[in-house]
């Protein structure tokens, strides 16, 4: 956007007023803000970013805005979803445990699985401010009523509850059939239609519903692709078939080279040595070579097609006169997925209802009945300049693409690297909606920060260097502050196990400097222990 242009916005939102019920008298200065989140998408999926993937609509959003190499989420999308929505902590927002509520099965502050009264969800102060709010897709924050998208504040909802299903029906994963609420009702799922295609045309709906209210919205699409199980429609089956025969090791080194030719890391960035648990491409057979192809073709057609939903949502924006007056956020949740709940560890029992459930034989796979995992291997292709992924609180885990357009956003095509967090969004979203956060002591400050500034160009950076992120979750913790990062790679939760990297000096942590700098490492210790009292961080120690 143009100086001039923020400028005149910036004059119209000061200019606004508001009717009694809080909604606005006029929208000028008001913008609409369209929220797209990517589930378990990787940090190197995108053409933007240098991928080999088409996604022109979530390109041309890179092109016309700013992309962020240093937005960090979570490293699981149930904690991610409940900082973004709170600006806060996922301990504060109550979401400690993306599985788990309570521990041991005593309700414990923290743990509640949900977003906790602690904090005030964005969408419903938008709301009262008198925006119309609206949600599709995904939400893993409670299957209850109490826990849904509507007490959250959305005035519009269609959500999967759980945080994974089928694309095609309402067979889910965890014993159990897949739930839906729409509008705060459980409703069946339109068996046989794919996911991404329903979910864009309920948020469509829902547009087309208040369009002529001239009421600001807030829409958010919280896709559930490219997330396992890879499934995808039929004309998408072989759209990438044979492109990905030469293996995730070639795909590594090779994202990690489009990634600098980008520019969206430096040219001096070091590949992070490959994970040895990883079986090297050249030693598999040539049939297991056959199926490990096969996963990465259907990743990236799912990837495309969700691209093609996106230009959906844009097309929709630009024929209604809507677009020069959306912010558009495009985000992922956290690293790319190596979870493999098909051939891979057996996690939580899953795997037996899973292969009673579903069928992975090669011609099937893809299909409607297949349940499909493309593995930790290509997954560390998918986040090719970090070490790890989802799960991990190294970079690897957490990393995600997000890049922002329209009002208020200074620049065209711009690269910026300032460290963010997904904490940052719901302050910003307040700011620009000119809704107001709790003050009175009944909720817990946010502990993100306004981006508001910081995107019109007035500001260079959104945190002080002395900013502290901390996440602890299932026994792998983190504490950052500037460019030092404690690390606890591999559960369970030990202080001892904690490891001490530069981040900005060394992005894939390979160089461990706890011995060789004790009084940083002492230091950032002494934050962890006070930083994790003041968010009710509980370890095995406390109980």
């Amino acid at each position: 956007m143009k100086r001039i242009e923020f400028v005149l916005a910036v004059i119209a939102f000061a200019s606004l007023s508001f009717g009694p019920d809080g909604e606005a008298a006029s929208r000028s200065g008001r913008p609409n803000i369209l929220l797209i989140v990517a589930d378990d998408l990787g940090y190197a999926d995108l053409g933007a970013y240098g991928s080999e993937i088409a996604t022109p609509n979530i390109d041309s959003l890179a092109a016309s805005g700013i992309r962020y190499t240093q937005f960090h989420a979570s490293p699981f999308c149930s904690p991610t979803r409940a900082m973004l929505l709170s600006g806060n902590n996922n301990h504060v927002a109550g979401v400690a445990s993306q599985q788990q509520s309570g521990i041991a099965g005593v309700a414990v502050t923290g743990y509640e699985a949900s977003l906790s009264d602690r904090i005030a969800p964005f969408p419903r102060l938008l709301r009262d401010s008198g925006y119309a709010t609206y949600t599709v897709g995904k939400w893993h924050l409670g299957v209850e009523e109490d826990q849904s998208p509507v007490a959250a504040g959305f005035t519009r909802s269609y959500n999967l509850l759980q945080g994974a299903a089928s694309h095609f029906s309402d067979t889910g994963f965890e014993n159990e059939k897949s739930l839906y609420r729409e509008n705060g009702r459980l409703v069946s799922y339109p068996e046989g239609r794919y996911s991404t295609e329903v979910f864009t045309d309920k948020l469509l709906e829902f547009m087309e519903a208040d369009l002529e209210t001239g009421k600001p919205f807030f829409a958010f699409a919280a896709y559930t692709s490219p997330h396992w199980p890879l499934q995808v429609p039929d004309d998408y089956l072989d759209l990438y078939k044979g492109q990905f025969e030469e293996g995730y090791d070639v795909l590594r080194r090779r994202r990690f080279d489009s990634l600098k030719a980008a520019g969206i890391i430096p040219a001096d960035w070091k590949l992070p040595p490959r994970n040895d648990a990883i079986t090297p491409w050249e030693e598999l057979s040539d049939d297991q070579k056959k199926v490990e192809s096969r996963k990465m073709e259907l990743y990236a057609a799912m990837v495309d097609n969700l691209d093609d939903h996106v230009g959906r949502l844009i097309a929709y924006l630009k024929e209604n006169d809507l677009y020069d007056n959306t912010l558009i956020v495009f985000m992922a949740d956290n690293g790319a997925a190596g979870e493999d709940f098909y051939e891979g560890i057996p996690y939580d029992g899953f795997r037996d209802y899973i292969t009673a459930n579903y069928d992975n034989r090669y011609e099937i796979m893809g299909k409607p009945g297949s349940f499909v995992s493309y593995g930790p291997q290509w997954a560390e292709a998918g986040s090719a300049p970090f070490r790890r992924y989802k799960g991990y609180t190294l970079e690897g885990g957490m990393v995600a693409p997000l890049i922002m357009t329209g009002p208020g956003v200074a620049g065209e095509g711009v690269i910026n690297s300032t460290y963010l967090t997904v904490m940052d969004l719901a302050p910003t979203f307040i700011e620009i909606a000119g809704a107001t956060y709790p003050d009175d002591g009944s909720v817990k400050p946010m502990l993100g920060e306004s981006m508001v500034s910081f995107l019109a160009g007035e500001s260079k950076t959104v945190h002080a260097d002395d900013y502290v992120t901390l996440i602890s979750h299932r026994g792998r913790s983190f504490v950052r502050q500037g460019q030092w990062k404690l690390v606890v790679v591999e559960g369970p939760f030990d202080e001892d196990k904690f490891e001490l990297y530069d981040v900005l000096a060394d992005p894939g942590e390979t160089n461990d400097l706890r011995n060789s700098m004790p009084q940083i490492y002492t230091e950032m210790l002494e934050t962890w222990r006070d930083e994790r009292l003041k968010l009710g961080i509980i370890l095995p120690k406390d109980l």
